[in-house]
């Protein structure tokens, strides 16, 4: 009898009693338990990747650039430390997989057309290379083209006049600039009466007060062809850090064997001299450049031999953020006594010698440029959205080779890195000698072609100056 009753109820006509009336779909009920997350502790990989938000979202969230770089460097794990002046073999390559670098030779763009003004000059290397320079300056009628002044492109060219109330530049022609080079060579290897110096420091014996000597006398000089360095920096013996992930790795021993962690490296670096300058110089070419191909390293960064070290993870740039010369214009390396061009070939490497200038100027110039771009917020999960322009001097006091470096992207850790097309630039040159040989007071083949190259680099600016 109940059974029917039920039927009864249930009929077509008379389901008022189970039925609802049609309309507006009523909104889903908010969950009474939060999600069900992973712990932040557990050693799963959602564990590993919540952790890691976490942290690019204090990142993100910091108020300062200093509270940014402290929780960056924050965690310290064992790293691998690079050396930008190094003797292992062919250790470029290695420098330009780590730093997803393309390595150009020659100059940049610019750089090529301030040689052609040269040659339109009349100013060729042949024509300029001096065959011997005295301890006195040379007259100026003695050099092809040293009428010529310095234009603002940093090539010898026609001399701007000046608009009506502003002040002349000096003109300074290639004969004042040699004369400038060859005293200051001469000042520290032949008026000076300077005793033999202690083993494996003949570098700051004659070739570091006179690379010193050398720069800072053409940036005084060239001053007034070029603002920019006179509201620059100079800094003596500086400190340079920058502390990147690339890659991971399998943790093989202690406590947390097993885990995957990301490969962590570190340059600390200490150049001769650095030019810091308030604004930001010229990109050379596009962000999204392609001129090459970055070398791809398998193996562990030990086997370049690279070791690990757990220590302070750095960024700095040899300066505080608050310094308003916050950029850099260039680089001045001096490479040490172990890596003079006599003992590799005296151990039959001598195509090791140019290795030793790229992985100095590559490493460096990247460091350099890297920390430049997080003093203004950006890291590797908060790409840079312009470019970074530095330039290197790498020099063993005669021969000197030349190096611009422009930085793409700081996007270099495994999760970035994928889907990331960018790459960064470093364009290169060759050792070329500034002289052959000083003697009885005399600088023999002093090498113009030299001397313009260094020139043009302390002439670069942006071009609103």
């Amino acid at each position: 009898m109940a059974a029917l009753g039920a039927r009864w109820l249930l009929r077509p006509g008379w389901r008022w009693f189970s039925e609802t009336i049609p309309g507006a779909p009523s909104p889903p009920a908010s969950s009474l338990y939060p999600p069900v997350v992973a712990s932040i502790t557990a050693k799963s990989k959602a564990a590993k990747s919540r952790r890691l938000q976490r942290f690019n979202q204090r990142v993100h969230s910091a108020a300062t650039v200093e509270e940014k770089l402290r929780l960056y460097g924050k965690l310290q794990r064992p790293k691998y430390t690079v050396y930008p002046q190094t003797f292992a073999l062919n250790a470029d390559r290695w420098y330009r997989s780590f730093t997803k670098t393309v390595l150009v030779p020659g100059m940049p763009p610019r750089a090529a057309a301030a040689k052609l003004s040269v040659a339109a000059a009349g100013m060729t290397p042949e024509a300029g290379r001096a065959p011997e320079t005295g301890a006195e300056a040379p007259a100026a009628a003695e050099v092809p083209g040293d009428a010529e002044v310095l234009g603002d492109a940093g090539a010898p060219g026609a001399a701007k006049t000046p608009g009506p109330g502003a002040e002349a530049a000096p003109c300074l022609g290639l004969g004042d600039l040699r004369s400038l080079a060859c005293d200051a060579l001469l000042q520290e290897s032949f008026y000076q009466s300077k005793k033999r110096p202690f083993l494996y420091r003949d570098q700051d014996h004659t070739p570091g007060p006179f690379l010193t000597q050398l720069v800072s006398t053409l940036a005084a000089s060239l001053s007034g062809r070029n603002p920019l360095l006179a509201a620059s920096s100079l800094d003596l013996n500086p400190e340079v850090n920058y502390y990147w992930h690339h890659g991971e790795e399998v943790v093989v021993h202690g406590r947390r064997k097993g885990r995957v962690d990301p490969v962590r490296f570190q340059i600390d670096d200490k150049p001769h001299l650095q030019i810091r300058v308030p604004k930001q110089l010229p990109e050379v070419v596009p962000l999204e450049s392609d001129l090459g191909d970055v070398p791809v390293i398998d193996h562990k960064p030990s086997k370049l031999p690279l070791f690990k070290k757990q220590y302070e993870n750095k960024v700095f740039i040899g300066s505080k953020v608050a310094d308003p010369c916050c950029y850099g214009h260039t680089q001045f390396h001096l490479l040490p006594d172990r890596l003079k061009r006599e003992r590799f070939i005296r151990e039959r490497l001598e195509d090791q010698i140019e290795v030793v200038y790229r992985s100095n100027g590559i490493a460096s110039l990247f460091a350099w440029t890297a920390a430049q771009a997080m003093y203004q917020g950006f890291w590797s999960e908060a790409d840079v959205t312009r470019p970074f322009v530095s330039q290197a001097v790498v020099t063993d006091g005669k021969y000197f080779a030349f190096f611009c470096y422009q930085l793409n992207t700081l996007a270099l850790t495994a999760e970035t890195i994928k889907d990331n097309p960018r790459k960064n630039i470093c364009w290169g040159t060759d050792s070329k000698p500034l002289y052959d040989v000083v003697e009885d007071g005399n600088v023999k083949g002093f090498n113009d072609e030299v001397l313009l190259q260094l020139v043009n680099f302390l002439l670069n600016r942006p071009k609103e100056l």
